[in-house]
């Protein structure tokens, strides 16, 4: 399985694991738009909100286990820790999170609990 990460996304991920908000942050254009958890957030000061409370704040960390480039768009799965609830979440937390990538900086990014298709 490829876990090569391209660029500005290995530079957030491996921000995201030193739970460095300005690093994380500094990661996405201005106009960004995030989507976590059915949740959308739009722009530096939504985002670094989002940051703070939600990845620093819950020590989240992130284990790429899979790389995929389709189309431009990089997904990226990846094992989630942290100190977040954990209600109802399965113990091995694999997360997908879709990648667009513009200018060197991370444009949009949605992060979606998948399930396994039934075919």
């Amino acid at each position: 399985m490829d876990t090569a990460l391209p660029g500005v996304i290995a530079t957030h991920i491996a921000a995201v694991n030193a739970f460095d908000v300005d690093a994380i942050t500094a990661t996405f254009h201005a106009d960004a738009v995030v989507n976590d958890v059915h949740r959308e957030f739009a722009g530096t000061s939504s985002i670094r909100e989002w940051i703070a409370h939600e990845l620093v704040g819950d020590r989240v960390t992130m284990a790429v286990t899979e790389v995929l480039d389709h189309h431009g768009q990089v997904i990226v799965r990846a094992r989630y820790d942290g100190q977040y609830d954990k209600t109802n979440l399965p113990a091995d937390l694999v997360l997908t999170n879709y990648f667009s990538v513009e200018d060197g900086k991370i444009a949009t990014l949605i992060v979606v609990h998948n399930t396994p298709a039934p075919y």
